[in-house]
């Protein structure tokens, strides 16, 4: 599969669109550059939630590899959705070719680094990486897969992975997460919950016995992505994914002027519920300096 970025990722073909190397080839030949910004975190999630999809060809059992190429440093976060694929299983190849950032490169990739992380001065050079990077690819998924399914079966669907993502009792610093918990019980769960806009990624750990979770201290009047990972000994189910945002912080009404004399007034208010302090400003009107 690939997608081509800037400022809004582009989807050129799905996993599913080819299934032989000269399709492949023949579609990478007709394929149109897309000049433009170098939004690569939006980009990987654009990934995750469109190319990484069963509807989009990806497989439960398959290896998942992604492998980034880019001329610039990103305008926006790449590492926090990067480090969100792999906190999902997910491996990233990261390969610069001229201004690209190698401190950026560096943090978007897996481990190990050796591996992982190619930087060429100029695009007729990444001819160069072909060889060694296919054998690096191949060795990965094959050393990966050995090691997921020695005891694994191959299940898909239920059987692996929980559904019926529900979040309620929303407030301007928490919500309650539940869950169907697959047909097999995982070992544990994952719970990563961090702001759709930016901010460090939070998580929680669970026994695979336990199938809720009362999330808090969240930031008022923000949209919190949430991602339940089941984990088994050997391996890692799909997870459930949520978006939602938290309640706006509660206002003071019903401001009311009284009292008023040559240097005073009297201001009243119905309280903002769970506010311990208020501040007030005044300043002459109508462009007074504020006091």
């Amino acid at each position: 599969g690939l997608s081509q970025y800037s400022s809004d990722p582009r989807t050129e073909w799905d996993l599913s669109a080819y299934s032989t190397r000269e399709q492949v080839l023949e579609a990478v030949r007709n394929l149109r550059y897309k000049g433009g910004n170098t939004f690569t975190g939006l980009a990987l999630t654009h990934v995750l939630e469109q190319n990484l999809k069963p509807d989009a060809g990806a497989r439960l059992e398959a290896e998942k590899l992604v492998i980034l190429l880019t001329d610039g440093k990103s305008q926006d976060d790449a590492n926090l959705a990067a480090q969100t694929l792999k906190n999902l299983g997910i491996e990233i190849f990261a390969i610069g070719v001229k201004n690209a950032d190698e401190a950026e490169l560096r943090q978007v990739a897996s481990e190990p680094l050796e591996l992982t992380v190619y930087n060429v001065l100029d695009f007729p050079l990444l001819g160069s990486l072909v060889s060694k990077l296919t054998r690096v690819l191949c060795a990965r998924i094959k050393e990966r897969s050995h090691k997921e399914t020695a005891d694994t079966p191959v299940n898909t669907g239920p059987q692996l992975s929980p559904t019926d993502l529900k979040i309620s009792a929303v407030t301007s610093k928490s919500m309650h997460l539940a869950w169907s918990p697959p047909l097999r019980p995982p070992k544990k769960y994952r719970v990563v919950y961090y702001p759709s806009k930016g901010g460090t990624p939070k998580e929680v750990v669970l026994e695979g016995a336990v199938s809720s979770l009362q999330l808090s201290n969240l930031t008022s009047h923000t949209e919190y992505l949430v991602s339940v990972i089941p984990v088994y000994d050997t391996a890692v189910g799909d997870g459930l994914r949520g978006v939602t945002s938290t309640l706006p912080l509660s206002s003071p009404r019903s401001l009311r002027v009284s009292e008023l004399s040559h240097n005073s007034l009297r201001l009243s208010w119905k309280a903002a519920q769970g506010a311990t302090h208020y501040l007030v400003l005044c300043s002459a009107a109508p462009d007074g300096a504020e006091d």
